[in-house]
């Protein structure tokens, strides 16, 4: 989650090109902020991903600043919220389950979590969180944790020994590791050693906006060759000078393909529907 943003407006949804490419295609939001706090907003927020075209959202449940039990509380709402209203939504555990709610007219949910420091050193979370539906988690949120470094610390001194064995319990569980927010060097070790597809669920090229979140060239190419997805953020901050134009988009989307190749990226748009809700809720 980002705040002190503005984010891409949707497309016109009644362009027939556009009607075209969303029936032939499942369109995937790897990473939004929704607020679960709230059923109305809540709704309103998923109701808006529905409208828009979307077959699949990831909704952000917690990041490193935000304990367990909350995370779970929240987990337990929005399942809830989702399972009140099954005539719209779908929670997805599956490939399957996304393909049978798009057939049947329905927006599928899984859910994120950003950061591995809420689990303190217990690895058996990991098994539970995605039990709950949580389909993948950042190493870190920003700064270092027990995992490994944050893009922003002074220092990044890369994966640690308990994250390494994150990293199995993970891949073990079929829960996909993250390197967005993560620090340079942690997030090249992490390509090195996972045996499974390592995803950066939202970010933007570093060549075109020289930013800690974004992510240079060699990191692109080392998520790549894991057959991991580069998901293209929205967020003005990382596109430009707070530029949220649909040319700054497809501009990071064009190098990424040129980089990473066309089955290597997609969109984390990383939309904050209530920034004042998410900083209040981050204290």
């Amino acid at each position: 989650m980002d705040s002190r943003t503005q984010q891409v407006q949707a497309p016109d949804i009644n362009n027939p090109r556009v009607q075209g490419l969303l029936e032939r295609t499942i369109a995937w939001d790897n990473h939004a902020c929704v607020p679960f706090t709230d059923e109305s907003r809540c709704l309103a927020a998923l109701r808006r991903y529905h409208t828009a075209g979307f077959s699949l959202v990831h909704a952000n449940v917690g990041d490193s600043d935000i304990p367990i039990a909350e995370t779970l509380r929240q987990l337990a709402f929005a399942r809830r919220t989702i399972r009140a209203h099954a005539d719209e939504f779908a929670l997805a555990s599956s490939v399957a389950d996304i393909a049978q709610a798009k057939r049947e007219g329905k927006l599928a949910i899984c859910f994120d979590l950003e950061g591995a420091h809420g689990l303190e050193s217990n690895l058996e979370m990991v098994s539970l969180l995605y039990d709950l539906g949580v389909r993948w988690m950042l190493v870190a949120y920003n700064q270092r944790n027990q995992v490994g470094g944050g893009c922003h610390d002074a220092r990044d001194e890369g994966l640690s020994e308990f994250g390494r064995r994150w990293i199995a319990e993970m891949e073990a569980v079929g829960m996909i590791v993250d390197v967005a927010h993560t620090g340079y060097r942690t997030a090249l070790e992490v390509c090195e050693i996972a045996r499974r597809p390592v995803n950066i669920s939202h970010s933007n090229p570093r060549s075109l906006r020289d930013h800690p979140r974004c992510v240079p060239d060699s990191l692109m190419h080392a998520c790549a060759a894991t057959g991991g997805v580069l998901g293209i953020s929205g967020v003005g901050i990382f596109l430009g000078d707070n530029d949220v134009s649909t040319d700054a988009v497809l501009r990071s989307i064009d190098r990424a393909v040129q980089v990473m190749g066309v089955d290597h990226v997609g969109l984390g748009l990383d939309f904050v529907f209530d920034t004042a809700d998410m900083d209040a809720h981050r204290g």
